[in-house]
C-alpha cells in the first residue's frame, strides 16, 4: 500500500490550484472537465481537491476549515522558509505565525489557504548529531 494523495474540500477547484500554484510553486496535474476535482504535482503523493458541491452530491458533509481550529495540517518543506513565506502570502494566504527557530532545530511559519486551510511552510530539522 502506498499514500497516494490527500484532497482538501474546496469551494473553488480552478482557484485552489491556481493559488497553490502562484503561492508554492506546484504544477498541475489534472483538473476534470466539470471542475470539481484536480489534482497537483507535489512528488510522490498529490495534494487533490474536490469542490465541496461535489462531495454534498455524494452524501457527505464537508465541514469548512477554520485556521483558528484546524484538525491537521499540510507542510511543505523548503530550505528557504522566508521566501516562501513572502511568495506564499502575495498569492494570497493569509498570516497566521511569521517564520522562527524553534528548539528542535527546524524555522517553522504557517499560513492559511483562501479556504482556511493550515499550511505549514518549514525548513528541514536539523540533524542534533
Amino acid at each position: 500500500m502506498i499514500f497516494r494523495y490527500t484532497i482538501l474540500y474546496v469551494e473553488d477547484v480552478p482557484a485552489s490550484l491556481a493559488f497553490y500554484e502562484a503561492a508554492f510553486g506546484f504544477q498541475r496535474g489534472f483538473l476534470h472537465e466539470g471542475h470539481d476535482y484536480g489534482e497537483l504535482i507535489t512528488g510522490d503523493t498529490k495534494l487533490a481537491f474536490s469542490s465541496r458541491a461535489l462531495m454534498t452530491q455524494l452524501g457527505k458533509s464537508p465541514a469548512k476549515a477554520d485556521p483558528k481550529a484546524p484538525s491537521f495540517e499540510i507542510a511543505f518543506e523548503t530550505d528557504e522558509v522566508e521566501s516562501a513565506l513572502q511568495k506564499a502570502l502575495d498569492a494570497g494566504a493569509t498570516l497566521v505565525q511569521e517564520a522562527r527557530a524553534e528548539p528542535w532545530g527546524q524555522t517553522t511559519s504557517y499560513v492559511s489557504d483562501p479556504d482556511g486551510y493550515l499550511v505549514e511552510i518549514c525548513s528541514p530539522v536539523a540533524n542534533p548529531g
